[in-house]
């Protein structure tokens, strides 16, 4: 069986693969990837829980996989990653997400909602009339790169440069495996991102504001403080975690929406459904598709011997469908209750702008359904990143009718 999880027939589907796999094969070595993938329910919660499945995976390979010349090459894109909490295990995971967590509590999220409330009006009245227009480009990017933006304290009429440098770091970060220039890509678009950081926080430093970089470089008081290369870093991780997951799921919830139509008149008919509909995108049609884990012991997992060293992708994506916790996993159904999705991972490194994401995603179905209730989808032919990790359009051309 062939097993190209990057094939273009499942980047464009991958849950009729992923169903056969978690049915027969549910803990398989691909070796195309050269990785574990784990397809059940509570296989990937259990792992995405215990610690033996690390976060740390950027330091091994950069240090113990790399020629002489492959590090040199790929230094300034280290020097950047390997500050992300994402790619962190205790105790540098929580030193550095304990000063930026304040920033998202459901309590400091309520607080924004006006403001994020004016940024989605703003977005779909800007694409209100009748006519043609990029779901992705025109809509889902616009409203959580103005809201995060705003938090960091960036222009925001900059958001097309941090689009510009997104789509070149998502392709190193969320696994394109195909995509051959992938590093050179990423690093020249981590090293713009950095010096403009670099330089924006220079400034913030002479004149703090009532924003999230001053606020953390105010922390840098507490003990242990960051250092300069772990506030750029932090940055530059926010700005690129803030908008990308969020465009994402604004954009991939929209395409299940028109393509169930008896949904879409569900929550046009009833606006308030859209904190629901949310969760369910999140587990129908999320934009994580899998987690990246690294052993640091070996594992027996369904009887398949895991050896410490080895990658592990832990497949949030079919999780969601697993039959043995949702009914009818294949039906996009924005009445579910309960809905134990795992879209936005789950213990330790949950995803952190969790209660932003949801926030605006809700509100954008709701302006949608209320402002665009007449939206088709113009090209039945979407086109979507060949990344492992993320699943994400790269554009979305709908009709306003």
């Amino acid at each position: 069986m062939d097993h190209d999880i990057l094939s273009a027939e499942r980047l464009a589907d991958p849950s009729p693969y992923f169903a056969e796999m978690r049915a027969n094969c549910p803990v398989h070595w691909n070796e195309q990837y050269r990785a574990w993938f784990v397809y059940r329910y509570d296989d990937v919660v259990t792992a995405l829980r215990d610690p033996v499945f690390s976060s740390d995976r950027v330091r091994p390979v950069y240090n113990e996989r790399l020629s002489d010349e492959q590090r040199q090459a790929r230094k300034a894109t280290y020097d950047v990653i390997q500050h992300w909490m994402v790619f962190l295990d205790q105790p540098d995971h929580t030193r550095i997400r304990k000063l930026v967590m304040p920033a998202f509590t459901p309590k400091a999220v309520a607080a924004m909602r006006p403001q994020v409330e004016k940024v989605v009006a703003d977005a779909v009245g800007a694409i209100a009339q009748p006519g043609d227009f990029d779901l992705v480009h025109d809509l889902a990017y616009p409203i959580p790169a103005v809201v995060i933006a705003e938090l960091m304290g960036v222009p925001a009429q900059d958001r097309e440069l941090f689009k510009q440098w997104s789509d070149e770091i998502v392709v190193l970060i969320f696994g394109a495996k195909s995509t051959s220039d992938r590093h050179e890509r990423a690093q020249r678009a981590l090293t713009e991102l950095t010096e403009y950081l670099r330089s924006h926080i220079s400034r913030l430093r002479k004149q703090p504001d009532d924003n999230l970089i001053s606020r953390i470089l105010e922390s840098r008081e507490q003990d242990p403080p960051l250092t300069d290369d772990e506030v750029i870093s932090t940055c530059a991780l926010l700005i690129f975690g803030g908008h990308e997951t969020t465009t994402n799921m604004i954009a991939n919830g929209m395409r299940a929406f028109l393509r169930n139509p008896s949904q879409w008149e569900l929550l046009k008919n009833d606006p308030g459904m859209a904190r629901s509909a949310v969760e369910e995108v999140l587990r129908f049609d999320g934009p994580a598709k899998m987690a990246m884990r690294r052993l640091v012991q070996d594992v027996e997992l369904r009887g398949s011997q895991m050896r410490a060293g080895d990658t592990v992708y832990l497949v949030q994506a079919s999780a969601n469908r697993d039959p043995a916790v949702f009914d009818n996993p294949d039906t996009f159904d924005i009445t579910r209750a309960p809905n134990r999705h795992v879209g936005f991972g789950f213990g330790l490194h949950h995803c952190l702008g969790n209660f932003l994401a949801r926030l605006e995603g809700h509100l954008a179905f709701e302006a949608l359904a209320k402002k665009c209730p007449d939206l088709e989808i113009a090209d039945s032919a979407q086109h979507w990143h060949p990344t492992l990790i993320s699943r994400g359009m790269t554009s979305f051309p709908v009709i306003n009718r």
